[in-house]
C-alpha cells in the first residue's frame, strides 16, 4: 500500500475524461450542458461533466442497435470476445491505482477500500465472468424421437444500464461485465455524483479491442438521462441498483414503453441478530464494520441491531469499542476507516435520520449530529442509537449513512419477527454458534442473502440481490448472465 504522501502526488498527476463516451469516442453531450463533479472531503470542483440527456440516450441506443445489428460484437467468436474481456481486466489492473484514485475522489471512499476491496473485485468479475462466455451451453428439450427441441440462449440487443454512487466501479462491472459478455451492447448512464471511473472504464473497453458503440457511457441526471433510457423503445433490457422508489419509476416506465425486463437492486434495511451464544467479541466488531464501513454509504448495511436482552449491556459495550476504530478523515490517507458523506444532500439526510431518532426517544450512545464546517468536506460521525424500536421512523427507513439502530429480543421467534419486519429483503447477518439455530434462523428469514458469523462475504461465483422491496434477479455468479439472455426454443420435425 503506497502511503498518504504518495496517494496525494499520485491524485495531482490524473486527468479526467468528462465527456460522454459514445461509439468509441467522447463528445459533449448534444445540448453542450455540463454539470459539476465535486470532491466530497474538499469541496473542490474535480471537472465539468457533460449532462446528457433525451438527445444523447436517443444517439448511444441507435448507435449501439446498429452495432448489435451489425453482430461485430454479438456474432463474434465467443472465444475472441472471452479474450476481449480478458485483456480488459488486464488493462484496469494495470491502471488499478488510477481506478483507485478515481473514485476516492469522486466519492469519498477511503484508498483502502478501493485498494483492498472495489478495485479488486471489478477486476475479479470482468475475470470470471469472460471466462463464463465459452461455457454456457444450450440444451436439447428430451421430447419424443421424432423431434429435435433445440434451447439457445441468445442476446438481448441493447441493454440500459443505470449504476449508483458508492461502489462506482464495483456496481458497473456487476452490470456490465454479463451483459457484454451474452454478446448484447450497453448504454450504461452511472450516477452524476461519481461517473468518472465509468468513463475511464469505457476508454480502456475499445483500447482491449472492444467495437466501437458496444459500450456507451452517458453521465447525467436520474430525471434526464436515467428517465430516457428506461422509456426508450429500443432498449430491450434495463439493470438498475439505487433506491426502491427510484426502482418502482422504472418499473413503471418499463410498461408505458416496450415492456422491456427490468432488473432491480433496491433499498435496503439489513437486520443483524446477535444471540447470546454468539462469540461477542467477534460480533462486536463485525456489526460495526457492518454499519460503517464505506461511511454506511451500503445497500447492505446492517443499519438494525437486534440484541438478545440478557447480552445487551455487554455487547453494547463490545460494540461501542470496536465502533471507535471508525473515524472520520481524508480518504485519501490509507490509515482513514471513514471518508465524507457522498455529498452535502447525503449529509443532511443523516442529520435528519439522527434528528428524529432523538425526538422519537432514541438514547445516542456514540457519536451524534454532524459538525459540519463549510468547505471542510461532508463528514458524519460514526452514530449509535440506543432504545430503539421498529416503530421509530429511523428504524423503518433506509438512511444510507452511518447511524446504527440498537434494539433488544428475548426468543429467536421474536428476532425471527422483528427481523423480517421491514419492506425490504436484501440482506441480513446472525451471530450464533448453534448449528441448529443458524440454519433454521437463516431459512426464515426474508432475505437475498444471509451471512452466518460474518457480514459482506461475497465471491463472483454467489450471486447478489434481494426479496420484497429490494429488488429481483441476481448480479454476480451465472445467474447474472440470466438477465442478458432470452431463451428460444427451435422445434425440429424430423
Amino acid at each position: 500500500m503506497k502511503s498518504y504522501s504518495e496517494w496525494k502526488s499520485l491524485s495531482e498527476t490524473l486527468t479526467f475524461r468528462d465527456k460522454a463516451f459514445i461509439n468509441g469516442a467522447f463528445q459533449p453531450a448534444v445540448s453542450g450542458e455540463t454539470f459539476p463533479c465535486i470532491n466530497p472531503a474538499t469541496e473542490q470542483l474535480l471537472a465539468e461533466v457533460s449532462s446528457c440527456d433525451a438527445a444523447d440516450v436517443d444517439l448511444a441506443v441507435a448507435n449501439a442497435k446498429a452495432v448489435f445489428k451489425s453482430g461485430v460484437w454479438s456474432e463474434m467468436h465467443p472465444r475472441q470476445r472471452k479474450q476481449v474481456m480478458l485483456k480488459w481486466a488486464d488493462l484496469i489492473e494495470q491502471h488499478k491505482d488510477e481506478f483507485a484514485l478515481l473514485d476516492t475522489l469522486d466519492m469519498g471512499k477511503s484508498i483502502s477500500e478501493m485498494v483492498g476491496i472495489d478495485v479488486p473485485d471489478a477486476i475479479d468479475c470482468f475475470r470470471w465472468t469472460a471466462e463464463c462466455i465459452d461455457k454456457v451451453y444450450g440444451e436439447i428439450a428430451p421430447t419424443g424421437t421424432d423431434t429435435l427441441a433445440l434451447i439457445h440462449h441468445e442476446s438481448v440487443g441493447v441493454v440500459g444500464a443505470i449504476t449508483p454512487w458508492n461502489y462506482p466501479l464495483m456496481m458497473v462491472s456487476w452490470k456490465i461485465a454479463p451483459a457484454l459478455a451474452a454478446g448484447n451492447c450497453v448504454v450504461l448512464k452511472p450516477s452524476e455524483k461519481s461517473p468518472l471511473s465509468a468513463l475511464r472504464l469505457a476508454e480502456l473497453a475499445v483500447e482491449a479491442g472492444m467495437p466501437p458503440g458496444v459500450l456507451n457511457v452517458l453521465p447525467g441526471f436520474g430525471h434526464t438521462a436515467g428517465k430516457a433510457l428506461a422509456l426508450h423503445m429500443d432498449v430491450n433490457v434495463l439493470a438498475f441498483t439505487g433506491s426502491t422508489r427510484v426502482a418502482g419509476m422504472l418499473m413503471g416506465y418499463a410498461g408505458e414503453s416496450n415492456m422491456k425486463r427490468v432488473w432491480l437492486e433496491a433499498g435496503g434495511k439489513s437486520p443483524n441478530l446477535v444471540f447470546a451464544d454468539a462469540d461477542l467479541k467477534k460480533a462486536a466488531a463485525a456489526s460495526a464494520n457492518a454499519i460503517f464501513a464505506n461511511q454506511g454509504e451500503v445497500c447492505i448495511a446492517c443499519s438494525r441491531l437486534y440484541v438478545e436482552k440478557s447480552i445487551k449491556e455487554t455487547f453494547l459495550a463490545e460494540l461501542i469499542e470496536a465502533a471507535a476504530r471508525f473515524q472520520p478523515g481524508d480518504p485519501l490517507d490509507p490509515a482513514t476507516t471513514m471518508g465524507p458523506m457522498v455529498d452535502g444532500a447525503q449529509l443532511n439526510t443523516v442529520q435528519h435520520y439522527i434528528q428524529s431518532a432523538m425526538d422519537e426517544g432514541g438514547q445516542v450512545v456514540m457519536g451524534g449530529l454532524p459538525d459540519y464546517q463549510e468547505g471542510q468536506g461532508f463528514f458524519a460521525k460514526p452514530t449509535i442509537v440506543d432504545g430503539a424500536n421498529n416503530e421509530m421512523t429511523f428504524v423503518k427507513e433506509e438512511i444510507f449513512g452511518p447511524v446504527l439502530a440498537v434494539c433488544e429480543f428475548e426468543t429467536e421467534e421474536e428476532a425471527i419477527e422483528l427481523a423480517n419486519d421491514s419492506m425490504y429483503g436484501l440482506g441480513a447477518a446472525l451471530w450464533t454458534e448453534n448449528l441448529s439455530r443458524a440454519h433454521r434462523v437463516s431459512r426464515k428469514i426474508e432475505s437475498g442473502m444471509v451471512w452466518v458469523n460474518t457480514w459482506g462475504e461475497g465471491d463472483t461465483t454467489v450471486p447478489f440481490g434481494g426479496v420484497k422491496a429490494s429488488g429481483n434477479g441476481r448480479d454476480k455468479s451465472l445467474h447474472a448472465m440470466e438477465k442478458y439472455v432470452d431463451i428460444k426454443k427451435v422445434m425440429i420435425r424430423l
